[in-house]
């Protein structure tokens, strides 16, 4: 079978169905790349999300130890930093809210880190920004496809 197109060459089925093909072939291609991209997006979110999940779990239990057991040695306000600057640093990786959240916290242990094992108020600053953050990094996870 032969179409023609205005007087030009005739063209077969051949050549029609070679150009349908790589259309679709591109298409294909297209889509498989963009859809890699979202995946490994997707799995550096989560790998970054519960890592945050798990240092912030940790630096909670140093305020704690901080303010309720008054124990200086699992309390110890550079252990607090080490956690502190390690969340603002993994936030970096998430998305702008998340980000924002942890250098709120980062902010909240600044100001607070000498008076948390005295003051409850201290104590209860920390904890709202380290639930903030928490609040953040789940919501960036049921975000995920």
């Amino acid at each position: 079978m032969r179409f023609s197109i205005k007087g030009d060459q005739p063209i077969t089925v051949f050549q029609v169905t070679a150009v349908f093909s790589m259309i679709f072939a591109l298409i294909g291609f297209s889509y498989n790349v963009w859809r890699m991209e979202i995946t490994e997006y997707n799995s550096n979110m989560r790998s970054a999300s519960f890592e945050l999940l798990l240092q912030l779990s940790e630096l909670e239990g140093i305020v704690y130890a901080a303010h309720y057991d008054q124990d200086k040695f699992e309390g110890n306000p550079r252990k607090g930093w080490i956690k502190v600057n390690l969340i603002a640093d993994l936030s970096m990786i998430a998305e702008p809210e998340v980000k924002l959240s942890a250098n709120a916290l980062k902010q909240s242990w600044q100001e607070n880190w000498q008076e948390l094992a005295q003051s409850e108020e201290s104590a209860q600053n920390v904890i709202e920004a380290i639930d903030s953050t928490r609040n953040s990094v789940r919501d960036l996870i049921s975000q995920l496809n």
